[in-house]
């Protein structure tokens, strides 16, 4: 069975396929992906000689493409990580996330749509079972105010062009649902950390920085809250979703870990004064900066849906996980570890 995946030279998805290939030997797996700043096939050199995954460089806003790739391999489910994702750019270039997310998203669902099904709520013969499984971000729910969880039923309440642009392509995902019987699943998870982890963002910033002795900028307060989720784990909740979750539903995936940015930069400078001390802590690098604008205060995620009706389960904890990331980064950063 040939699966078409997107963007999985990005974080979380170069983190999924070689899960993904290992798990299900019956599996072929075409990874689309354009390579924009945030994809780079050095996180899938793994997986590079496997004979049953196959790298296509392109866009999913392409549809020539996205048509050909469907002929070509026979695609028979889609699992649809391709995402702008980065706030601060899309405050700086709303442009290109409304075209990646937006049009992608539409592109995508509506060649898949065109090949599986005769008309709508008919499905050709061969594709019965064929899935599309769109995957979103909590921050389409926008901010939450010191208590509550965001859950499925959580009304949208996007803050930024980056989450807008996902919640638009969420609500192209759920109209081919209902308008056509197409079956999808959109799943939403919290902010994820790990391996492979794009160098700007929040947690990989503050090892290199510490690591090099750079100022740690820290926006605002840094009492702004995420529920972190180790990339393992939402590759696993991933999943679940796209074999047993029911068409049409929508699944929220989180660690249950919530921290301030506070928290967590204060944890990763103690590691590394455990691990690569130097003649001071970490600590003392850490700088203030002015906040990003509309930064939402506190996302967290109510995961009960998929733990009850899929049997989904965190396996990290933050500490155990934020252990694990660090010791990959220290060995990208290539400094030696202190036992």
């Amino acid at each position: 069975m040939n699966i078409l995946l997107t963007g999985t030279a990005g974080f979380i998805g170069s983190n999924f396929v070689p899960y993904f290939l290992e798990k299900y030997p019956e599996y072929n797996l075409v990874n689309l992906d354009l390579l924009t700043y945030a994809g780079n096939l050095e996180n899938l050199k793994e997986c590079q000689n496997n004979p049953r995954y196959k790298f296509i460089k392109g866009d999913i806003c392409n549809r020539e493409l996205v048509e050909f790739i469907f002929n070509e391999y026979d695609i028979e489910g889609v699992i649809h990580f391709a995402a702008e994702s980065h706030v601060d750019n899309s405050i700086k270039n709303p442009g290109v996330f409304i075209e990646t997310n937006v049009n992608g998203t539409f592109t995508l669902i509506d060649v898949a749509y065109k090949y599986w099904m005769d008309k709508p709520f008919t499905y050709k013969q061969k594709y019965q079972n064929c899935r599309f499984h769109h995957i979103s971000t909590d921050e389409v729910y926008g901010t939450l105010g010191e208590s509550g969880l965001f859950s499925e039923t959580t009304p949208y309440a996007p803050n930024s062009p980056y989450s807008a642009s996902k919640a638009s392509s969420d609500m192209i995902v759920r109209s081919y649902q209902e308008t056509y019987g197409l079956n999808t699943v959109i799943t939403n998870c919290s902010n994820n950390y790990g391996p492979k982890q794009h160098d700007e963002k929040l947690i990989p910033t503050i090892i290199r920085n510490a690591l090099a002795g750079n100022p740690i900028p820290i926006y605002g307060d840094g009492k702004n809250i995420r529920d972190w989720l180790y990339v393992l784990d939402h590759c696993k909740g991933i999943d679940l979703a796209y074999h047993k979750g029911k068409g049409g539903e929508v699944y929220n995936i989180g660690g249950r870990n919530e921290r301030t940015n506070l928290q967590i930069v204060n944890t990763i400078c103690e590691i590394l004064d455990n691990k690569v001390p130097t003649d001071k802590s970490y600590k003392e690098l850490i700088t203030f900066v002015e906040d990003r604008a509309g930064h939402d205060r506190r996302y967290a995620i109510d995961a009960s849906k998929i733990e009850n009706e899929l049997g989904w389960r965190a396996d990290e904890t933050f500490d155990t996980g934020i252990i694990k990331t660090i010791e990959w980064y220290l060995k990208k950063y290539n400094k030696g570890m202190h036992e």
